[in-house]
C-alpha cells in the first residue's frame, strides 16, 4: 500500500473512532439522565449531576474535535439536555 493510501485509511479510522465516541457519549448522557430522574437518594442525585456535567463537557470537546476534522451533520445538542 502506498503512503497516501495508508494516510487515508488512518484518517478514516480516526473519523470512525471519533463518531463512535460521540455516539457513546450521547448514550452515556441518556443513561445518566435516566438514572437522575429515577433516584431519590441525595448522594446519588449529586453523583448523577456530576456525571451529567462531565458527559456534557466531554461531548462539547468531541464536537470541537469533529469540527477541526471537518465532520458535518453531527447533532450539536444532547437528547433531553438539562
Amino acid at each position: 500500500m502506498t503512503k497516501k493510501k495508508l494516510q487515508k485509511l488512518q484518517a478514516e479510522r480516526e473519523r470512525q473512532s471519533l463518531l463512535h465516541e460521540i455516539e457513546t457519549t450521547r448514550q452515556a448522557h441518556a443513561i445518566a439522565l435516566s438514572n437522575l430522574e429515577n433516584i431519590t437518594d441525595p448522594d446519588l442525585i449529586d453523583c448523577y449531576i456530576y456525571e451529567l456535567n462531565a458527559v456534557q463537557v466531554r461531548y462539547r470537546f468531541l464536537l470541537r474535535l469533529a469540527k477541526q476534522k471537518n465532520l458535518t451533520n453531527l447533532p450539536t445538542t444532547l437528547p433531553n439536555e438539562v
